[in-house]
């Protein structure tokens, strides 16, 4: 369990530092070491072998910055619909069509790649293990999206200056949900 909240922790870390020009090698040292904690989190819970996991983090490598850009476009992409969405302030419904459009297409690209990615590890992994693979990214991600998502992180500049509980057009925002115990 702790060993997951370090982890957890430690992703989080590398966004912070990267938001911070000239400490790129520390947060590129800080992303090495959680890449190897979770690998080896991933072969023990999987119970790969040497063969399976040498390919397994091959393919991580090489999907890695096909995800990275598709998550960071989404962000983009959100940011600015945000923008277009400030309370007090007429969004442009033409621009609000072509954001959605575009956060669909993004979307899309998304499952694709992890379609691809899936059918690549069918090449090595067994249907359980690629489930098990799926459901410990996910929950990692699910954490880390926590942990972000608690430090501001992934909210647009606008939607941190409303007041608590209160989004765009005047819609309410569900409360915080509980930190779940790693």
């Amino acid at each position: 369990m702790r060993r997951w909240l370090v982890l957890a922790a430690l992703l989080v870390a590398p966004a912070l530092a990267a938001q911070q020009p000239g400490d790129t090698g520390e947060a590129t040292r800080l992303r090495n070491d959680i890449e190897r904690a979770y690998g080896e989190r991933v072969r023990q819970m999987l119970g790969l072998s040497d063969d399976q996991a040498v390919k397994l983090r091959s393919t991580q490598e090489r999907f890695r910055a096909r995800r990275q850009g598709i998550r960071q476009e989404q962000l983009t992409l959100r940011s600015a619909l945000a923008e277009q969405m400030r309370p007090g302030v007429a969004a442009n419904g033409d621009s609000v069509r072509g954001l959605m459009e575009r956060i669909h297409a993004n979307r899309l690209s998304q499952v694709q790649l992890e379609q691809e990615e899936d059918r690549e590890m069918a090449g090595y992994l067994t249907p359980v293990q690629r489930a098990q693979y799926q459901l410990l990214r996910e929950r990692l991600l699910q954490r880390v999206a926590e942990e972000r998502n608690q430090r501001g992180l992934q909210t647009p500049p606008r939607a941190r200056e409303q007041p608590q509980g209160e989004t765009g057009r005047g819609l309410r925002q569900p409360p915080p949900r509980q930190r779940r115990p790693l």
